[in-house]
């Protein structure tokens, strides 16, 4: 993969910036029409579910089609400025297929909403409305606003909102796999991260909800759920009528007994916050997936306090020992940032060695793009030329493609339990799912009488550097 394409993913890539169209709803009992697309984390995809559900309630279907759309909307990110970039241009094709549509309003959702209102509404004039991560129960009167010539915009922040009330409308679904928000907000503040000021400081769910939410998925027939955060393992929720404290290993082990059927995912953690409970949590269920997204970001002691995150580069190669020791198995993923701030050529060989050493199986890699409003671009300046940002992130990708293709070169001949997820993206006679460990698997249809959501053993008989091939065995 291009060190360029890199630079653009996100944790949930294969959906960015797709429409998102709810496959439970029937648009044409509805009076009016919402298309909505979204961007960046997984979070944000959560998000637009209870967005169309809220715009369900009054009155709206969706379509896939945005030209003939009533209510158009982005759920946006601003953790990359290549993110906002791509967001801009598709307002500005919104905005002309309003000039052909009348009445058509467009709208912004989510953290570039938060950052950028007073631009994209008054300067720009590229919206109608602009509602913020905490504001969604807001929109029907926002729109009311919209619709007799006002601006509609709420970005405030909230201390209390989860929106754990409401049922998400599971949007273009596969049936098999689901998010579930645990909590919003983040109270970490590293230096190069908007999202403190964009979705406000940390609140968890209540614990009851998740659950129940996690049920409901599981008898419509889900399989798997991921249960997300900006930091899911400083989740703690206390019920003080039953005098009851939950906590991420304990609200884990109750998704967990649901249904040794369901299995159950999480990101993202921060690797200050992942305790013995929750490793050992995980190691006693076979239904929790042996897969821990932990961004490093850098590999250099003095990057890492650059950045404000609260760990040492040994102190970090002691909790990937940890998880090795406690779950051999598990497969450990990662973030990475080529070009922070002042890094020099050893803080770089610093990363490259922290990332040898933790062999991760996969990770997401990006050159530093300073933020407005975070810590570090008031802070520090953006000193390292683009080309030096590039070169080091060039080696950063050769050094992780070796590396997974390594680790599944090495899953060669072994065996994993694997959740169909449906049919494989290059053909209709081979199935496609993912082992505990979170990677793909892909294997003949065959004569097996298996259907998507089943379990099957299959053994590995060959793999690319994205890819284990194999086939069922009994």
């Amino acid at each position: 993969m291009e060190t360029l394409e890199l630079i653009d993913k996100v944790h949930d890539e294969d959906r960015q910036g797709e429409p998102f169209a709810p496959i439970a709803i029937e648009p044409n009992i509805y009076k009016k029409k919402f298309y909505i697309e979204s961007y960046g984390c997984a979070m944000n995809f959560a998000d637009s579910e209870i967005v169309a559900s809220i715009l369900s309630n009054e009155g709206f279907g969706a379509t896939k089609n945005f030209e003939e759309a009533d209510l158009v909307l982005v759920n946006t990110c601003s953790i990359r400025e290549k993110a906002e970039a791509t967001v801009r241009k598709r307002l500005t094709e919104f905005k002309k297929a309003k000039q052909a549509k009348r009445g058509m309003l467009v709208g912004i959702l989510g953290c570039m909403a938060e950052r950028l209102k007073g631009k994209l509404l008054e300067e720009e004039k590229l919206v109608d409305l602009v509602i913020g991560p905490d504001a969604y129960r807001t929109l029907p009167a926002l729109i009311q606003d919209a619709e007799s010539g006002q601006k509609g915009v709420n970005v405030l922040l909230s201390r209390e909102e989860t929106y754990g009330d409401i049922a998400p409308i599971r949007l273009d679904s596969n049936g098999v796999n689901s998010f579930v928000s645990i909590m919003r907000g983040c109270n970490n503040m590293c230096s190069f991260c908007v999202v403190p000021f964009t979705r406000g400081r940390e609140r968890s769910r209540d614990a009851f909800s998740i659950i129940n939410e996690c049920k409901d998925l599981f008898d419509n027939g889900y399989r798997e759920v991921t249960l997300l955060g900006q930091n899911v393992d400083s989740y703690y929720w206390v019920d003080e009528q039953k005098d009851m404290v939950v906590t991420f290993a304990k609200l884990l082990e109750m998704v967990a007994n649901i249904s040794p059927l369901l299995r159950v995912r999480f990101s993202t953690s921060h690797p200050k916050d992942i305790t013995d409970e929750v490793l050992f949590t995980m190691a006693r269920y076979e239904n929790i997936c042996k897969y821990i997204h932990l961004p490093v970001q850098s590999g250099s002691t003095r990057m890492l306090q650059l950045m404000n995150r609260t760990y040492t580069r040994e102190w970090y190669m002691a909790k990937v020992d940890r998880i090795r020791e406690i779950m051999p198995d598990c497969s450990i993923t990662s973030d990475i940032i080529a070009g922070f701030c002042t890094e020099t050529e050893e803080d770089h060989q610093d990363t490259l060695s922290i990332i040898e050493y933790s062999k991760y199986d996969m990770s997401y890699m990006f050159f530093y793009s300073e933020r407005p409003g975070t810590l570090a671009a008031r802070r520090f300046t953006d000193d390292i030329p683009l080309e030096v940002k590039k070169r080091r992130l060039n080696e950063i990708v050769k050094l992780q493609n070796r590396l997974s293709q390594h680790s599944n070169f090495a899953d060669i001949g072994k065996t994993f339990k694997v959740l169909i997820e449906g049919n494989s993206k290059k053909s209709e006679n081979d199935w496609a799912g993912k082992s505990s460990q979170n990677k793909v698997v892909v294997f003949p249809k065959a004569s097996y009488n298996v259907n998507k959501g089943d379990y099957v053993n299959v053994k590995i008989t060959s793999a690319t550097g994205a890819t284990l091939l194999g086939e069922i065995v009994e």
